[in-house]
């Protein structure tokens, strides 16, 4: 099968500033907040659905407890809106929403394990390894990550078995060494060096962040026959929202409290690990991150007023305090 996936977007030192791309289409007096409020309504309801405590009741107990435990559910708000986009409906990705959240609640529950990023909350909780022990967080990681496939093989329906192929190979490729999983083995490695080029930097990135939020943008708008062309429009604008949403994470670890992220702040600096602001200073990080934003909406400028959930959503990347 031939990944669709593009070459990751890399920043350099000479990325043109913000106002230079193509301008994007007007935005309408679209109510953001009223949409994502009624999605993520949707996707969680459909996530406590999802998982029913039986025997072992320990294990399923520490799914939901990470799964269940809040969060934006961006991922699976963009799958769901890439589907609608395309002439899909929301119960034909749902079941694909619901896997890319169980995916990314493993990759959090093993980023914060001691041997890892080693922190004590996630969402304003205490993190699974310190509610239920290392083995059975660990554990708890992997049964969503097994189970995220097994859902979307199981659950989803009225799609072509083809369409929902290539979304199963392109969920695999995006956690797998490919993708989260080697993005945070070169992560690990970097840590404390203080010579990390800009390159390494975009790599860490490219594959850690932007490659499961490119794979939610593709998942939705795939299930519903997209055509090529399409998907390689989208999987522009989701490369460049995902490495956005990094770069204003590294500035948020700087700017904003624990109770705002609802984790530890400034563990970055203290990890010695390297940061768009450590390369770039504050500012040309915020520039950075709307010029990125700016192009990614202009990718959208073909689909119209149907696009504008993925243009609000954009500009709600850089707006966000947690």
């Amino acid at each position: 099968m031939t990944s669709m996936r593009g070459q990751p977007v890399v920043l350099t030192d000479e990325t043109p500033a913000i106002g230079t791309g193509t301008p994007a289409i007007q935005e309408s007096r679209f109510d953001l907040r009223a949409y994502l409020s009624e999605r993520q309504a949707l996707v969680e309801a459909a996530l406590e659905r999802s998982i029913a405590v039986v025997y072992p009741e320990k294990i399923y107990e520490a799914m939901r407890y990470s799964l269940m435990a809040g969060g934006k559910r961006l991922r699976p708000i963009l799958c769901l809106a890439t589907c609608e986009l395309a002439k899909g409906t929301v119960e034909m990705a749902m079941p694909t929403a619901c896997a890319l959240e169980m995916i990314h609640t493993m990759s959090l529950i093993h980023d914060d394990l001691p041997a890892m990023d080693d922190d004590d909350y996630r969402r304003g909780k205490l993190t699974n390894h310190k509610v239920y022990g290392e083995d059975i967080a660990i554990l708890a990681g992997d049964g969503l990550l097994a189970y995220a496939f097994e859902f979307v093989a199981t659950q989803t329906v009225n799609v072509d078995p083809v369409q929902m192929l290539k979304v199963v190979a392109r969920l695999g490729r995006a956690v797998g060494p490919a993708g989260l999983v080697g993005g945070q083995v070169v992560d690990l490695e970097s840590e404390g060096q203080g010579n990390v080029t800009l390159e390494t930097l975009n790599f860490i990135h490219n594959h850690k962040t932007a490659a499961l939020l490119e794979t939610s943008v593709l998942s939705g708008a795939i299930l519903a026959g997209a055509t090529d062309c399409d998907l390689q429009r989208l999987s522009r604008y989701a490369q460049r929202i995902g490495l956005a949403f990094q770069i204003v994470d590294d500035i948020l670890d700087i700017t904003a409290t624990q109770e705002e992220l609802g984790k530890t702040a400034g563990k970055d600096l203290r990890a010695q690990k390297a940061t768009y602001p450590s390369l770039w200073g504050m500012e040309a990080s915020k520039q950075q991150a709307k010029t990125l934003i700016e192009d990614a909406k202009s990718e959208l400028d073909v689909f119209g007023e149907a696009a504008q959930p993925l243009m609000s959503i954009a500009d709600f990347i850089t707006a966000r305090t947690h």
